[in-house]
């Protein structure tokens, strides 16, 4: 099953992280970094550690605090190999090094976060340095803030070139970055109907009001299986490209397209 919904809660708070858990969040995310002020650095691992050394009931990732900052050996020597774990999210990843360094001293899955502009030149260098590496994303932003972007549209071409080096290295699809304003679900629905269309599959939340809006922006809609159940109906009554009764042109693309669209409302 493709996770739709990634949940990010500070490190620090664990009634939060308690929560979180049952919040019905395919992945939960302990963020280490941005969400923890740097006097609560030092608590935030302890608990994690402690948080995951058992299994969890969902999916659990830690978001470590950046390759190239203070806290980052410390980080890693502490929840590298925890049985709750699922995965380590690297923040600020800038050169395929830091996924190759990283690798070094964990055996879990590896996520990397770009959030700048060395980082989306570098993307499918990054996203082919290690088999460990897993997954790509934006942190959005960090991003907007190193290219001075003002308008949310001004990082679209970001956004394609990080769908299509996590294609080309054969990897799932990037999740997109948070909606920052939780009250703002409507604006939520637009941006992930937006991201859904330049080739994001889920998204990361920040508050459990997010993830139904999500979830719903993800998933196919009716009218999307019924198309997707008539081209493959279609297909499996005649080999090749094929017109459709409605007069549509379809061919061995549009069937790959339909089996993905069934493919996901299943495995939801």
């Amino acid at each position: 099953m493709t996770p739709l919904t990634w949940l990010y809660v500070p490190g620090d708070r664990p009634h939060v992280v308690d929560k979180a858990l049952v919040a019905g969040a395919d992945v939960v995310v302990i963020d280490l970094e941005d969400a923890v002020a740097p006097d609560r650095k030092e608590y935030a691992r302890a608990a994690t550690a402690e948080r995951l050394a058992d299994p969890q009931p969902v999916p659990v990732h830690v978001r470590l605090n950046g390759p190239e900052g203070p806290w980052a050996a410390a980080d890693l020597a502490a929840l590298a190999d925890l049985p709750g774990a699922s995965g380590l999210r690297l923040p600020k990843v800038a050169v395929p090094e830091q996924i190759r360094r990283t690798a070094k001293s964990t055996a879990l899955p590896l996520y990397a976060l770009l959030e700048s502009a060395l980082g989306i030149e570098h993307a499918y260098a990054i996203a082919t340095a290690h088999p460990a590496l897993r997954g790509l994303s934006l942190g959005e932003a960090d991003l907007r803030s190193d290219l001075g972007v003002r308008a949310d549209t001004g990082l679209d071409w970001c956004r394609a070139r990080v769908v299509v080096a996590a294609r080309a290295a054969g990897l799932a699809p990037p999740p997109q970055s948070v909606h920052p304003d939780v009250r703002d679900l409507d604006g939520l629905a637009a941006s992930c109907a937006h991201g859904r269309a330049l080739g994001f599959v889920g998204r990361a939340a920040i508050h459990p009001r997010q993830l139904p809006v999500i979830a719903r922006a993800y998933l196919p809609t009716p009218e999307e299986l019924a198309e997707a159940e008539t081209v493959l109906k279609a297909a499996a009554t005649e080999q090749g490209a094929l017109a459709l009764p409605d007069g549509r042109f379809i061919d061995a693309a549009a069937v790959a397209q339909a089996r993905r669209t069934l493919s996901m409302a299943r495995g939801a």
